[in-house]
C-alpha cells in the first residue's frame, strides 16, 4: 500500500510541476491543485496507513492500534485553503483574461 501512495504522489508532483511550468494561465491553476493534493496525500502517509483501524476508543484497546487524527485534521484544513486559493486564482485568472485578451502566464501570445 506504502508504494502505491508513493507512485501517487510522485506522479501527481511530477504533473503539478510539468504544468507549473506551462505558459497558460488555466494549466498552472490545475499544476497548483495537483501539488496541493500531492501535499494532502503526503501528510496523510505521515500519519501511517492503517487499514481497517476503528477511529473510536474502547474500553482495554490498546492506543497504537487506531489512526492518528492529527493528520487528517490538517489535511481537512489544506483542502478548505487550497479550494479557497484556487477560486482566488480563478478570479484572478479571469480579470487578467478580461484586461489583456490572452490567457498566457506574461500576458502575450508566444511567437513560433
Amino acid at each position: 500500500m506504502e508504494l502505491v501512495l508513493s507512485l501517487g504522489i510522485g506522479i501527481m508532483t511530477g504533473s503539478g510541476v510539468w504544468l507549473l511550468l506551462r505558459p497558460r494561465t488555466y494549466q498552472v491553476i490545475i499544476g497548483l491543485s495537483l501539488l496541493s493534493y500531492a501535499v494532502n496525500l503526503f501528510i496523510f502517509g505521515v500519519g501511517g496507513l492503517k487499514v481497517n483501524a476503528p477511529a473510536i476508543l474502547r474500553e482495554g484497546a490498546e492506543i497504537s492500534t487506531f489512526a492518528d487524527p492529527v493528520p487528517q485534521a490538517l489535511v481537512l484544513t489544506a483542502i478548505v485553503i487550497s479550494f479557497a486559493t484556487t477560486a482566488l486564482f480563478l478570479v484572478v485568472l479571469l480579470a487578467s483574461r478580461g484586461l489583456t485578451g490572452t490567457d498566457h502566464v506574461d500576458g502575450r501570445e508566444q511567437s513560433k
